[in-house]
Order: structure tokens, then C-alpha cells, then sequence
């Protein structure tokens, strides 16, 4: 796979998770909802394009005792922790495949000659 192809894939599992971590706030008091995950590193070396139909998401199960009386096993906290430090990464991904871009208009271009 090459590094466009691959840099699309990542930015696409990681804008699928912005809307699994969403949804998972979204969700924080209905009776019963157990927190959505992915796991980043697993996507991104499966097959496929890591869109939202490729993705596969798991329910977590809460750490002994962290369990609410409703069956609810979202926490607002972790999951806005998450949903930064997704949206940093996501940033980052863009950040690499613009220098990715740049350099190969760079090459195109002559390389400055």
C-alpha cells in the first residue's frame, strides 16, 4: 500500500471514531447503551478502506465497578478525552499528507531548478 493510500485510510478510521465517540456522548443517559470502540491500529492493518462500512466497532465492557445503576457504561470524561486526542490525530494525518502533496508537486515542478 502506498503512503497516500495509507494516509486516506488512517484519516478515514479516524473521522469514523469522531463519530463512534460522538454517538457514545450522545448516548450518556440512555438506560442500558454500552460505550462504542475501535481499535485504530487493528483497522489500519485490515483490508479494505477503513470507511464507516469496513469498520468494525465493539461494545467496552466497564472496568469492575464503574458500571452505573442503568446499565450505562459510557463516562462524558474519557470519552472527550478521546474525542481530542482523535481530532489531534486526525489534524496530524492531514499535516503528513499535505507535506506529502507538497513534496510530490516539489518533484513535478523540477524540484526547484
Amino acid at each position: 500500500m502506498d503512503t497516500v493510500s495509507l494516509l486516506e485510510k488512517a484519516l478515514n478510521i479516524r473521522a469514523f471514531y469522531q463519530r463512534v465517540l460522538a454517538s457514545n456522548i450522545a448516548n450518556v443517559e440512555t438506560p442500558g447503551y454500552r460505550e462504542k470502540r475501535i481499535d485504530f491500529q487493528a483497522e489500519l492493518g485490515r483490508s479494505g478502506t477503513g470507511s464507516g462500512s469496513s469498520v468494525q466497532v465493539t461494545e467496552a465492557d466497564p472496568p469492575d465497578g464503574a458500571n452505573s445503576l442503568d446499565g450505562n457504561s459510557v463516562n462524558v470524561e474519557d470519552q472527550v478525552v478521546k474525542m481530542t486526542e482523535n481530532s489531534l490525530m486526525y489534524n496530524a494525518l492531514v499535516q503528513l499528507i499535505s507535506k506529502k502533496f507538497s513534496m510530490l508537486k516539489y518533484v513535478i515542478n523540477g524540484g526547484g531548478q
